[in-house]
């Protein structure tokens, strides 16, 4: 089996790094590193337990100009980048890049769109993709081929998400996952789904009708309030649903590239993060050996 491509949603990793994380984490400047340095152990855990060929992390706008022209309400409610945290977003790619890690970048479209483009690219090659993050949208794109590390918010650790898992979460296949969260809503998007539709129920009218589209057209076969829940709302709701299908962007294909832990260590150093830079150097010899 081959190694597999690491993609990660950089946004969601640093920001959950940030709040996972004490601000008192300083750097040589005396700014906070907490984002910098959760980020990064995340990563170096992942590289030890899965040896991925190639790491790519992805940012993206905050919100994809098209997205909010279908629905101004989308992404509304998200406050403002901390001050603190966008001086870390800001020093990631240099730091990133030191330790082997690419860094890709959309200002039209997001990271998520990225994601699924990277998985796209190494499915086409007959490679592997794990695709790091805590945003479920993206378990559309979960096949043979390409797995979802979902990081949990707010606790530790991360679960693997493949085909059958998607189905048991959800009760539909990866494919039908934005017509999924067309129905149920996205309360993180801002995307409220269909008036009365929870999980259970739009998973049922997937399952019978076969995608949101026909759910709609025979939407006179199920009772007066889905009726109604569908049809009053049916413009929206395919709206919902290209909000949260995945924009294609064409990429190539990221050439294979290590973890360096030691240019890590000495970045690691320069910002001020002498722990990890030790536990680095340690490794490093340990591999030397």
């Amino acid at each position: 089996m081959p190694p597999p491509l690491l993609a990660v949603d950089g946004p969601f990793l640093l920001y959950r790094s940030f709040f996972a994380l004490p601000d008192s984490i300083k750097g040589t400047d005396g700014r906070p590193v907490n984002a910098l340095l959760g980020a990064v152990n995340v990563l170096l855990r992942v590289a030890a337990d899965h040896t991925p060929r190639a790491i790519v992390v992805c940012f993206g706008a905050e919100a994809a100009e098209y997205r909010v022209a279908l629905y101004p309400p989308y992404h509304a409610d998200r406050p403002p980048v901390p001050d603190a945290l966008q001086w870390q977003f800001d020093q990631a790619p240099e730091l990133f890049d030191a330790f082997g890690w690419s860094t890709q970048t959309t200002s039209q479209l997001e990271a998520d769109d990225l994601l699924g483009a990277l998985a796209s690219v190494e499915s086409v090659a007959s490679g592997r993709a794990l695709i790091l993050t805590g945003d479920r949208d993206m378990y559309q794109c979960v096949s043979d081929q390409v797995s979802v590390m979902y990081l949990k918010q707010g606790t530790s650790g991360f679960e693997e998400v493949d085909a059958a898992e998607v189905k048991r979460r959800y009760g539909v296949e990866p494919a039908l996952v934005p017509d999924f969260i067309a129905l149920r809503g996205d309360p993180s998007d801002g995307l409220p789904g269909a008036p009365g539709v929870g999980p259970k129920k739009a998973a049922e009218l997937l399952l019978k009708h076969h995608s949101l589209d026909q759910a709609i057209a025979h939407a006179h076969e199920e009772s007066p309030r889905v009726r109604s829940a569908l049809i009053d709302n049916a413009a929206d709701l395919a709206h919902f649903k290209e909000i949260a299908t995945l924009r294609p962007i064409e990429v190539p294909r990221p050439p294979d590239r290590a973890t360096d832990l030691e240019h890590g260590a000495q970045a690691a150093r320069r910002y001020g993060m002498n722990r990890l830079a030790e536990r680095l150097e340690k490794a490093e010899k340990i591999t030397d050996l």
